[in-house]
C-alpha cells in the first residue's frame, strides 16, 4: 500500500517556519548535497498541502522566488473554504480525511508526501494517516514559530528507522509511525475507544 510520509525539514527547536512563513534559516553550504531529497522525489507523485502552505507557495511565485517545477506530480491541497480560483496543478480536498486518505492508498502509484504544515500534519496524524517522518533537524535555534505539528494532547509512539549526520551539522532522522491512532473504530466497539479498551473503562468510572 502507498505510504503518507512527512519529508520536512525543522530548526534545532522544532520549528517548520517562522510565524511569518520565512525558512530564511534552512540555507546550507553546497557541499552537504541535497539531504537525499532527489531520491525521495523520486519515490513519491503526488503532494497533500495545507491551505496555509499553499498560499505561501503562491506568494512565493508571485515575489518571484524560486518554486519546485512540480513537472507530472499531483498536488492536493485541503480547505474547507476552497478558493474560487485554483493554481494550475492543484487539486482541493474538502471530503473527510479518512475518506479522502483511503481511496488515494487504494490507488496504483508511488508514495505520498505530506508536505505540511503542522496542521494538516496534525489532522492526518491523529486520523492515523501518517505512515512515517523523515525530519532534517538543521542546527539552528529560530526561538518561534510554526511547529513541525499543531499542538493537542497525543501520545503517539515513533519507531527509529535510521539516522544520518551530514558534514554540515544536519541530522536527518527517518521514523515509522509505531503506534498511530487507530483508523476506524474496531467491530462492534464505540468510536473512539482505544485499542486495549481502556478509554471506555476510565468513561464508565467518571460517569460514576
Amino acid at each position: 500500500m502507498r505510504k503518507i510520509i512527512v519529508y520536512i525539514a525543522t530548526s534545532a527547536d522544532g520549528f517548520i517556519a517562522r510565524k511569518d512563513g520565512a525558512v530564511d534559516w534552512l540555507d546550507r553550504p553546497r557541499t552537504a548535497g541535497d539531504y537525499g531529497m532527489g531520491e525521495f522525489w523520486d519515490s513519491i507523485d503526488t503532494i497533500l498541502w495545507g491551505r496555509k502552505t499553499y498560499d505561501l507557495v503562491l506568494r512565493f511565485k508571485k515575489e518571484g522566488k524560486a518554486t519546485p517545477d512540480m513537472g507530472d506530480i499531483k498536488n492536493y491541497a485541503f480547505s474547507r473554504k476552497p478558493p474560487k480560483k485554483v493554481a494550475e496543478g492543484f487539486q482541493f480536498v474538502t471530503e473527510p480525511i479518512k475518506k479522502f486518505a483511503k481511496r488515494l492508498r487504494a490507488e496504483k502509484g508511488k508514495n505520498i508526501w505530506m508536505m505540511g504544515g503542522g496542521g494538516i500534519i496534525a489532522s492526518f496524524l491523529d486520523a492515523g494517516e501518517i505512515d512515517e517522518f523523515i525530519i532534517h533537524v538543521i542546527p539552528t535555534f529560530i526561538g518561534e514559530g510554526i511547529p513541525l505539528i499543531a499542538p493537542r494532547r497525543r501520545d503517539i509512539k515513533l519507531k527509529l528507522l535510521s539516522s544520518k549526520k551530514y558534514q554540515d551539522g544536519v541530522v536527518r532522522l527517518h521514523y515509522a509511525v509505531s503506534e498511530a491512532p487507530p483508523r476506524g473504530p474496531r467491530p462492534g466497539s464505540p468510536a473512539g475507544v482505544g485499542r486495549s479498551g481502556r478509554a471506555t473503562k476510565r468513561s464508565r468510572k467518571n460517569r460514576g
